[in-house]
């Protein structure tokens, strides 16, 4: 028999699967039930695909040849989220155009996804990079610009120094740059955003009818920060006199009101400019104000921070609640963008405010106490006597209540409120302030402005009085001009586009400018799923008759590091889009799943810095794609990380081999035994992979072949248990296939195999037998058997029989697993 050659093999079906266009499908097909599998699509780098990328890709195209042959008409499309900084900083270095390297890196990523299998039609592909894409983009901007969910300000943005462009919070870690690790200061510059906190609400309510992880859902949730608490206006005075500034303060806690020692305003708040001559300290305050311009949110409002401020000397606020003056001081860990701009401070109640307190020797109030139900109950009429108690309840409950407490329970020191119960004291106290009910979001309008080159043009254009107005949707896509130059100045390179600028005086007339910042990169892939329907189509982004059909996605697999990114902007997208009436559907992917990330042998990830990245390409040429299909599958549940080992892959490629060699066994008689062991084996791989469980499918193939290797298989036996293997191993199983005789149709057009439930139900049981507690051996019985019939066959059991010398005293009999005899001494 001829060895299995996986060279030879893989190159011979690639080659014939091109050339009869077998993974092309027919869109408009009806008569089959549609399934849209994703998987987030690539940036095309020079370094190639991955391992991890390996990983994801194999998955989504195991579960889209198991869809097909469960007769599901399976869009898996792929294409290339191509603009971006990497390629616009190589032009820096070696002075090739975006363009090319793009086209080039893009053609290497399709080769090596041709040579893993990956079912994708590459004649459907969409680079966002191309004309023909970033079109539908800017026309997507424009009808937002139109719906009122686009708009410009000048506003203090993220900026990195190096890339010299603007950052969204997003794009931001640790206060550094998440694309070159660089520090990242903040700086005032004229942006376009979306408003992405229109929706805030319903990006958390979304979650209850998507079946996402819960801790991407809890993140995004924790993310956009939806607080509900009121407005409540502090009075100013200075010199004794009552100033014509108040302050409004949002609080999730008015009912600590009481406690409420100090006021602390963000450093930015309007106020501090504009009382800066009553201010008597203002030039230190400046110099602070200066020190807090140069961190990021993340890093004024991380809990382990040291927590700094100044006070506003000469300045004192007015607690609503009881016409204390209170000092107020501007601190870094109070951000200008969220609630008000200024809180309240209640150090008894507040980590944050605790800590700041104490390096100030500010005063500490204690208003709210534990309400310990067990002592306050309905019976008791006089609250006195119910505060008296609860404080004798705190003094014994020091385990409870640390230094700082900000849990509820019912307020002391809270006048007229004391003894009421904390939940109900926040409607009260606001009422009795004057204040109001109110809900707030932590997450910003989207910054989409970024002052580099490999963007989609930003299709806005300003007369001749500053006015901007949209490009018409005649004159798109509005193109990218190339006359420029790459280095970065920290504006951006289209400024000094003549071609840019004469074209734009040409169709709108003299004294008319364009916008010269591109987008994020981020718009381009929020809308992506949407094109791949229909991605030749040049009157529409898609097709109402297609979208209808296709959309939303069915399934969808990538990262958890997108969960801030990519995933919380294509659900805004499509909601925004939903809105203004281009969809009928408001979430975009009903199902999301994620799969691990691939680390070294070492436990490290894989980087190009730490030289440690290993190619799919050397991995193929020395095992086959097969085998790193295989092992890639193999070595982990889906969602964990797959830590290398290149043992593994010879693992699989012994697998492989064993299957091969498994056709000179087949016998023209049926095995009772590898019958039934087929039948399970058919439902067990076909639901594991509905669960994405592939690792378990593929040790329940191998645990059966080595039950087939002992015995014989039939043809029939031998070609379901190559079909069952056919999506994972897509060549090697395409080979064998036609050697069994069936040249004239791919085994990838074939039905999954059925099996009879009857011969999947087992009619033995294993059961464990213990005496006294102690495992002593096991006995096979009849599933489902009585006690009295499994201690009949225990006194038989030749190594059992010693310990019947005198009767059991007590039987303890679990059903199908186990039986305890417990023997008096």
């Amino acid at each position: 028999m001829q060895r299995y050659n996986h060279t030879k093999i893989e190159k011979k079906w690639q080659q014939k699967w091109e050339e009869s266009d077998a993974n092309a499908i027919d869109k408009d097909a009806t008569e089959k039930p549609k399934f849209y599998l994703l998987d987030m699509y690539p940036y095309p780098s020079g370094d190639g695909l991955h391992m991890g990328h390996t990983e994801a890709y194999t998955a989504n195209d195991i579960f889209s040849r198991y869809k097909k042959s469960r007769g599901f008409n399976v869009l898996h499309p792929t294409g290339f989220d191509s603009f971006g900084l990497p390629a616009e900083n190589y032009a820096i270095k070696t002075g090739t155009h975006p363009k090319e390297t793009t086209k080039t890196n893009s053609e290497n990523f399709t080769r090596q996804l041709k040579s893993l299998a990956i079912d994708y039609d590459y004649k459907e592909m969409v680079t966002t990079s191309n004309p023909d894409y970033y079109k539908w983009t800017q026309w997507l901007f424009i009808q937002f610009f139109k719906n009122g969910l686009v708009y410009k300000k000048t506003d203090t943005v993220n900026w990195c120094e190096s890339c010299k462009t603007v950052l969204a919070n997003e794009q931001v870690e640790s206060g550094a740059c998440e694309r070159c690790g660089s520090e990242v200061v903040q700086k005032a510059i004229p942006s376009w955003f979306f408003k992405i906190t229109d929706f805030a609400e319903e990006l958390i309510s979304g979650h209850e009818k998507i079946d996402w992880p819960e801790h991407t859902k809890k993140n995004q949730i924790n993310w956009i920060g939806k607080s509900e608490g009121a407005e409540i206006s502090f009075k100013l005075i200075a010199n004794g006199l009552e100033l014509k500034k108040t302050v409004e303060v949002f609080t999730t806690r008015p009912d600590t009101l009481f406690g409420a020692t100090y006021m602390v305003l963000a450093p930015e708040h309007e106020l501090v400019e504009k009382l800066k001559d009553t201010i008597e300290n203002y030039k230190d305050v400046e110099v602070y104000v200066k020190t807090t311009n140069k961190k990021t949110d993340l890093e004024r409002t991380v809990e382990t921070k040291e927590k700094t401020g100044i006070e506003l000397e000469g300045i004192k606020a007015i607690n609503p609640v009881n016409n204390e003056e209170i000092p107020i001081f501007i601190a870094d860990y109070v951000l200008a963008h969220y609630g008000t701009g200024a809180i309240m401070a209640v150090p008894k109640h507040d980590l944050r405010d605790n800590v700041f307190a104490k390096s100030k020797n500010l005063e500490i109030k204690e208003v709210i106490i534990v309400d310990d139900s067990n002592l306050i109950s309905s019976n008791v009429g006089e609250r006195g006597s119910v505060i008296e108690t609860a404080k004798k309840n705190v003094e014994a409950s020091k385990e409870i209540l640390s230094d700082v407490y900000s849990g509820g329970g019912i307020l002391i020191n809270s006048g007229e409120f004391n003894g009421m119960n904390n939940e109900e004291a926040k409607k009260k106290i606001t009422e009795f302030v004057g204040g109001k009910m109110k809900t707030t979001y932590k997450i910003r309008d989207w910054s989409i402005s970024r002052q580099r080159y490999w963007g989609a043009p930003i299709p806005i254009v300003y007369d001749p009085k500053g006015k901007a107005h949209v490009v018409p949707d005649e004159h798109l896509p509005w193109l990218l001009p190339e006359d420029v130059d790459f280095i970065p100045t920290g504006e951006s390179p289209l400024t000094e586009s003549k071609e840019l600028k004469e074209r734009t005086e040409k169709i709108f007339g003299e004294g008319w400018t364009p916008e010269v910042d591109t987008m994020d990169t981020f718009v381009c892939s929020s809308w992506y799923f949407l094109r791949y329907p229909d991605p030749h189509n040049s009157n529409e982004f898609c097709s109402k008759k297609r979208l209808k059909h296709w959309l939303p996605v069915d399934l969808y697999i990538g990262g958890a590091e997108h969960t801030y990114l990519h995933l919380m902007y294509a659900r805004f997208f499509t909601k925004a889009m939903k809105k203004i009436g281009l969809l009928d559907f408001d979430e975009p992917f009903l199902k999301l799943r994620h799969q691990g990330m691939v680390l070294d042998e070492n436990g490290v990830k894989m980087s190009k810095s730490k030289g440690n990245v290993v190619s799919p390409d050397s991995m193929v040429e020395r095992f086959g794609a097969d085998a790193v299909r295989m092992y890639m599958m193999f070595a982990s549940p889906l969602a964990d990380e797959v830590l290398w080992n290149e043992n593994g892959i010879v693992g699989t490629l012994r697998f492989l081999e064993r299957i091969w060699k498994l056709q000179e066994k087949m016998s023209s008689k049926s095995d009772v035994d590898i019958e039934v062991s087929l039948h399970k084996l058919i439902k067990k791989v076909g639901k594991d992979i509905e669960n994405l469980k592939f690792n378990t499918a593929i040790a329940a193939m191998m645990s059966f072949l080595n039950e087939a290797d002992k015995k014989a298989v039939t043809k029939e036996q031998y070609l379901i248990l190559v079909r069952l293997l056919a999506p994972f191993a897509p060549h090697i199983t395409e080979e064998l296939w036609s050697k069994m005789g069936e040249q004239d149709v791919s085994i990838h057009t074939q039905e999954w195999p059925l099996y009879e439930e009857a011969l999947t139900k087992d009619t033995n049981a294993i059961i464990a037998v213990q005496i006294n507690g102690k495992l002593r051996g096991s006995i096979t019985v009849l599933i489902n058997s009585d006690e009295d019939s499994v201690l009949k066959i225990a006194r038989e059991e030749g190594n059992l029989k010693k310990w019947f010398v005198n009767e059991p005293s007590r039987i303890i009999y679990v059903p199908n697993k186990l039986i305890n005899l417990v023997f008096k001494p």
